[in-house]
């Protein structure tokens, strides 16, 4: 049956920008924004080239930490590069420091299938153990993991450019791989068919059929010659027209380079296309959201065996679990004892971290992952040919201890006077308090009580009543503490707090939402994020204004009370060791990124804020948010509740 990618409903108009290698600025094209990040695609303009070899701090907030009104404008492609580059300095100074100071040694893992094997240790079942791990007494909570990946190897046949039109899937051209060949090697111009910015304008897509086998791995390399103004971006889809992988930029320029391993036999298709052209229709060429980014390319497409090697560890429930890989391998995965994906990384977001984390970071790939179980757990490296260095390290969160501590949660509902340069603000600067805001939503000084009641209500419920509830964790305590009921305790020992007050203006922060890091395991219990209020307060129209979806039905106190709640959880969540998931999927998460705020506001099916079919919105599982690198299940309960213990 047909299945079409769906584009076509509340399009983003996004900004006029330049193209990369500096062509003439033409509009953007009219993409559907959900559908756009969706499948992990950006819509705002991406750092010059120039900036991006200088390893500048892109423009914006980032994304990562910052709950944003339109994640459309956020440039991601230019914050994994910045991360990165602090990521590996970060790991530099440490690594420095460390070396003067006496620890024990990693446990020493050699790979046990020989080099040129593949087949032994591919999957979790047949992991290869590293006895003697642990972080129970005796036990060494580090292993350096040494081994080589041995992909099939595969040669490229020099093939002949296609020719127009090929802009669909009935009109792809039949590379041959899978069947006659391992891979091709071609040419090709996004823009020379018929519906490119000299045509129809609707376009252009180059399409290239190729056949694969259960656990075959592709790779997909497009390469620009000099003076090439093309922006690349990458889609494979399957015979229905639905799409199983994405790939913008390389990491390192313009260009997209795309891998991706077959779970089933079939045949396959891979769009070419430029940045952001995207088929509303596969099976149509002239269905594109509008010709934008072309130019010539290189392209060189491969298909083989892959070689990914597992090793098995096994983790005390609340183990926090962290992993670097350096030499040839580009992806991490930690698998649970299910064993299920629970982190896939091809990046290293490890600068989020707060600087007082013990986890490794500085590789071409870190993951992270707090234990829900005891047991063995699973780290997978693959992506890549040749020797690899896998650092794995595990540690109790850091709370636990015989006499503990209790992390607290301080909600500061009087305005502040900070430093916003712990978010990358602009210094010091005055926020304004939360009553300030009260008659925006209609609301007076005489509803503040109730309203801040409301609020703490939902953050009691979502911090701590449903993970008492959860079970997973006996030692799990927190004390949630209040400006308008206590004295101001930030500053003490364990005491993370969120700023509720300020605008955009005054904190110089374009967001709703930011907290000071993502810290799994909770490392650092003295952090603070904020909660701004001005796009939560404006007119009605903008779907992160809780006026839109107020009406004379609505329970004004309750609905406020409990978005707010809503939205300040999401920012303790990032502290006590959340990422984001998936806003746009069909599970309701605290964690989702904006985007999607009746979810996050609770807005039931009638569309109305308070009213009764509003719904409750919790930490659990979900998918990782798609744009932000990573893949697998998120439990975005489990990772607070043990590093928020005693």
């Amino acid at each position: 049956m047909r299945r079409t990618i769906a584009m076509v409903a509340a399009c983003l108009l996004v900004a006029v920008t330049l193209a990369p290698g500096g062509a003439a600025a033409r509009a953007k094209p009219d993409v559907d924004t959900k559908q756009a990040l969706s499948n992990g695609f950006q819509l705002a303009p991406k750092a010059t080239a120039k900036s991006r070899t200088a390893g500048t701090k892109p423009a914006g907030v980032n994304p990562y930490l910052a709950l944003l009104p339109d994640p459309a404008a956020a440039d991601l492609s230019g914050w994994d590069r910045y991360l990165a580059a602090k990521g590996k300095e970060r790991a530099a100074a440490r690594a420095a420091t460390q070396r003067n100071a006496v620890a024990a040694s990693p446990i020493l893992v050699d790979e046990d299938e020989p080099d040129g094997v593949r087949g032994s240790n591919d999957v979790p079942a047949n992991a290869q153990r590293v006895p003697g791990f642990g972080t129970n007494s005796g036990q060494n909570p580090k292993a350096r993991v040494l081994g080589t990946l041995s992909p099939e190897r595969v040669t490229a046949t020099e093939a002949e450019p296609n020719t127009e039109d090929d802009g669909s899937i009935p009109l792809a051209r039949d590379t041959g791989i899978g069947e006659t060949v391992d891979g091709i090697r071609t040419t090709g111009v996004v823009g020379d068919g018929p519906h490119g910015s000299a045509g129809s304008g609707s376009g252009d897509f180059d399409v290239y059929e190729l056949s694969a086998r259960a656990g075959e791995s592709l790779t997909v390399d497009i390469d620009t010659p000099a003076g090439s103004t093309l922006d690349s971006i990458l889609l494979l889809l399957d015979a229905e027209g639905s799409i199983l992988a994405t790939a913008d930029d390389d990491g390192e320029t313009f260009d997209s380079l795309m891998t991706f391993q077959f779970s089933q036999a079939g045949t396959y298709y891979v769009f070419v296309t430029g940045f952001l052209t995207l088929p509303n229709d596969p099976f149509d060429p002239a269905s594109g959201t509008g010709a934008d980014s072309e130019g010539p390319y290189g392209v060189t497409m491969l298909v083989g065996e892959a070689d990914t090697d597992f090793f098995a560890v096994k983790l005390r429930k609340g183990d926090v679990l962290g992993a670097s890989v350096s030499g040839s391998g580009t992806l991490l995965s930690v698998y649970d004892t299910v064993p299920r994906e629970v982190q896939g990384s091809t990046q290293d977001a490890s600068f989020i971290f707060p600087a007082s984390t013990p986890l490794p970071g500085g590789g071409n790939a870190v993951a992270d992952y707090v234990a829900e179980k005891a047991g063995w757990h699973y780290v997978g490296v693959s992506g890549g040919s040749g020797t690899y260095d896998v650092t794995v390290e595990a540690y109790r969160p850091a709370l636990e201890s015989e006499a503990p501590p209790v992390q607290t949660l301080f909600l500061d509902f009087d305005g502040a006077r900070l430093n916003t340069a712990i978010f990358g603000g602009p210094g010091v600067r005055t926020l304004s308090p939360f009553s300030a805001f009260l008659g925006r939503w209609g609301l007076t000084r005489a509803d503040e009580n109730a309203v801040i009641d409301a609020v703490l209500a939902t953050v009691e419920e979502n911090l701590k009543s449903d993970l008492v509830a959860s079970g997973l964790n006996g030692r799990f305590r927190i004390q949630i503490k209040n400006s308008r009921d206590n004295r101001d305790v930030f500053g003490q020992t364990n005491v993370s707090r969120i700023v509720v007050g300020g605008t955009i203006d005054e904190s110089g922060i374009p967001t709703i939402g930011i907290a000071q890091s993502i810290d799994p395991g909770n490392f650092e219990t003295e952090e603070t994020a904020l909660v701004l209020l001005d796009v939560l307060s404006d007119p009605a129209g903008d779907d992160a204004s809780l006026n839109t979806y107020i009406t004379p039905d609505s329970d004004k106190v309750a609905f406020v009370g409990r978005a707010l709640g809503n939205v300040i959880s999401h920012e303790a969540g990032h502290f006590f060791g959340d990422w984001h998931v998936d806003q746009f999927n069909d599970i309701p998460n605290l964690m989702d990124q904006g985007g999607n705020f009746p979810v996050m506001f609770a807005v039931g099916p009638d569309g109305i804020g308070g009213t009764d079919d509003d719904i409750d919105v919790d930490f659990g599982e979900d998918d990782f948010n798609p744009g932000e690198g990573f893949t697998g299940t998120e439990d975005t309960l489990s990772r607070i509740v043990f590093g928020v213990t005693r």
